[in-house]
């Protein structure tokens, strides 16, 4: 199945960009394991969500879709209380072995070895969201200290491994920004024996992406909790790809953050989903049953492009990274973002790479990337102090 993203192959008589997007689709291709699962409406997840007006059994598709439609209305107008939660009294540094926790179908032997004796302190706490997965209702943030009052929650991509970032969140020491790299719902040591990538997280269970998307920034919420009790006076996020989307709503609802950096952007999760990629697999279980338009309904209470209001009402400083040949969060969506920093006269800046979305993560672009990410924490902070 040919997604408008390819489309563009076609009208870029580019060299360069054909290079690339050849490039970025080897890069996508990597990973044999995605599965095709159908449509679910998941609507036990909403059970314990605030917001809700009575629960509604499963019963026709039509009611399920016109109760998650309407419940989308609630939470995006009260989404200060969908956002809510309680700081956990549990929280604790461990000493423990550093583990990969690799998403590929063959784990590479060399990144194994690598790290295998090695130790780390990690954050652990329970997270305010609980699902039938004790793996998953542990929340685990690797911590990166350094001396300084500013610190910032890091969040991975999605499928990331537990190494992914490590080198950025040891970048930003170096500047004396302390990072809590926090490992997202369904991530590494939270993802279910039953999985072996973290599908969990977006997926063609409507219900469940949401539940997912809701704890990830509870968690984020968490995590600037802790820092807080540590000491640590100005706190900011890092998020790449769906990372930046949860980056983006804890942001929204979160005066804390003074300093946001979206390494990725985009509009609406039902967007990315159907035309990215990386996401065809599930638009291949979405599609017998669903259309771009329904969907963005069913998600758009997880979708940036539904708070800009809400992330507008504080002062902060933001960083917009986006990939000018990315086929997974398609640029023209990335620059729509743009355009809402500008409309609402949002103090920020922009960096468009000449790569594309996986690509960003080799070399040359990496570097690019880095010192993106690195220069604007460093200065921003600086600014607030």
């Amino acid at each position: 199945m040919l997604t408008p993203a390819f489309a563009i192959l076609k009208s870029m008589p580019s060299l360069y960009a054909r290079w690339m997007y050849d490039w970025e689709t080897r890069l996508t291709s990597v990973d044999s394991n995605r599965v095709i699962r159908p449509l679910e409406w998941g609507i036990e997840w909403t059970r314990d969500w605030p917001c809700r007006n009575g629960f509604l059994p499963t019963r026709t598709d039509a009611e399920c879709e016109r109760y998650l439609r309407e419940y989308n209305r609630r939470a995006i107008a009260s989404s200060d209380e969908f956002f809510s939660y309680r700081t956990p009294s549990d929280f604790r540094l461990e000493n423990r072995e550093v583990q990969v926790f690799s998403t590929r179908e063959a784990p590479d032997p060399a990144l194994e070895n690598k790290v295998r004796g090695t130790h780390a302190e990690f954050l652990r706490f329970t997270s305010p969201v609980h699902t039938p997965y004790p793996e998953n209702n542990l929340a685990n943030a690797r911590w990166f200290p350094a001396k300084g009052k500013s610190a910032v929650v890091l969040l991975p991509h999605w499928n990331s491994d537990a190494l992914h970032y490590n080198s950025l969140a040891r970048v930003l020491n170096r500047l004396g920004i302390p990072v809590l790299r926090l490992s997202m719902p369904y991530h590494d040591i939270r993802r279910p024996a039953e999985i072996r990538r973290a599908d969990y997280a977006v997926s063609a269970n409507i219900g469940r992406t949401m539940d997912a998307c809701r704890q990830a920034v509870l968690d984020i919420r968490c995590c600037l909790d802790w820092l807080q009790q540590q000491g640590y006076e100005r706190l900011g996020t890092v998020g790449t790809s769906l990372g930046s989307c949860y980056a983006f709503l804890a942001a929204a609802h979160d005066s804390r953050i003074q300093v946001a950096a979206f390494n990725h952007a985009s509009t609406y999760v039902a967007d990315v989903v159907w035309h990215g990629q990386s996401t065809r697999h599930i638009r291949q279980g979405l599609e017998p049953q669903m259309d771009i338009d329904r969907l963005r309904e069913l998600w758009k209470a997880v979708s940036p492009m539904s708070y800009f209001k809400q992330f507008a009402r504080w002062p902060r400083k933001s960083l917009i990274v986006y990939a000018k040949y990315d086929l997974t969060f398609l640029p023209e969506f990335s620059k729509q973002v743009v355009a809402e920093f500008e409309r609402y006269n949002l103090e920020h800046k922009v960096a468009a790479l000449p790569c594309g979305h996986y690509s960003m993560g080799e070399t040359p672009y990496k570097y690019m990337d880095g010192w993106a990410l690195a220069s604007f924490l460093g200065k921003a902070f600086k600014r607030l102090c």
